[in-house]
């Protein structure tokens, strides 16, 4: 099959996938958008939003449309590495055999991964960066494709560990769920409330995916657009020479070079499941917020002005 006829195929797959979802999902198009972008890129996301808004099922959905297998781990602060990764234990013939734990399977679902201590995030966060756990100095591989959808509760402090900047940058895109308009939320209301069952249907399998990631990384990409993308992540460096009095103002620390990179390749995803062959700039710019929002850090001058991360990223664009 050429590139040609696999982007046509993903364009259908990926409006069927969407009405798949919204059979369970009501409204939050936006969100689901970002997940499929990051599962066709090989990337991670973070969900940050109040609880009650459907985090959990969205993500199972998304792994039934898609055929995976999903676990979800309950992230509590006595968890432990061993909890999350597995652990060697001693058979009947007393020998050492392996139990995986939850981490092994496609689509992983760490709830709340901010209320778990540093040392078990940590430990999540290897195997999201290696695709493998190391347990007694044995290697094991994690199953491809491979997807972590974190999510953190904005407005629980109390007895939480929030990611530090190092690691959030691990996460492809940080995407912000908000609550639904007041029609949706009655569609909710009124499908949630009665006995009827919704049937799924499953429209790709895990060799699929692995495909979709490889013909996205063989879009070709226009030089101009990479030079928009780096200039673009480039604009929220306030040390940097020629850095705008906005950015010098407002932000303390600009993104990294991982910005760039998920740029692209998210502009490529972007303009595959849009049924273009390339991407431009105004791909670029469509996954700029879900990508740059948690790699920039904003000083005390732009909370005490009330300037969030969105309005800095769309004056920069």
């Amino acid at each position: 099959m050429s590139d040609v006829v696999a982007v046509e195929n993903l364009v259908k797959k990926h409006q069927e996938l969407k009405k798949e979802i919204a059979k369970v999902i009501i409204g939050q198009e936006a969100v689901i958008d970002q997940i499929l972008l990051s599962i066709y890129t090989g990337g991670h996301s973070l969900l940050i939003g109040v609880p009650g808004l459907a985090k959990t099922l969205m993500v199972n959905t998304i792994a039934q449309t898609l055929g995976l297998d999903f676990k979800r781990i309950q992230f509590t602060p006595d968890l432990m590495p061993s909890d999350i990764l597995g652990s060697e234990v001693l058979d009947q013939n007393r020998n050492f055999k392996f139990i995986m734990g939850p981490v092994f399977g496609n689509i992983i679902l760490a709830d709340e991964i901010n209320r778990t201590p540093p040392k078990t995030q940590a430990a999540l966060l290897e195997a999201m960066q290696e695709r493998a756990v190391t347990i007694a100095g044995k290697q094991h591989k994690l199953k491809r494709p491979y997807f972590v959808l974190a999510t953190q509760n904005p407005i629980e402090q109390e007895g939480t560990y929030p990611l530090p900047e190092a690691q959030l940058d691990r996460f492809m895109f940080a995407i912000e769920l908000k609550y639904p308009s007041i029609e949706e939320e009655i569609q909710v209301v009124k499908s949630t409330t009665t006995d009827d069952e919704v049937q799924i249907n499953t429209l790709f399998n895990a060799d699929e995916i692995i495909e979709v990631q490889h013909l996205v990384r063989r879009i070709p990409v226009p030089d101009n657009v990479v030079d928009y993308a780096v200039r673009l992540v480039n604009r929220t460096r306030p040390g940097q020479e020629g850095a705008s009095d906005y950015v010098k103002n407002y932000i303390d620390w600009g993104a990294g070079p991982r910005a760039s990179q998920n740029l692209i390749l998210a502009a490529k995803a972007h303009a595959a499941v849009h049924g273009k062959f390339s991407p431009d700039i105004e791909d670029v710019k469509a996954v700029s917020l879900g990508i740059l929002r948690h790699r920039i850090l904003k000083n005390y001058k732009a909370e005490a002005e009330g300037i969030n991360e969105e309005k800095i990223i769309t004056e920069l664009l």
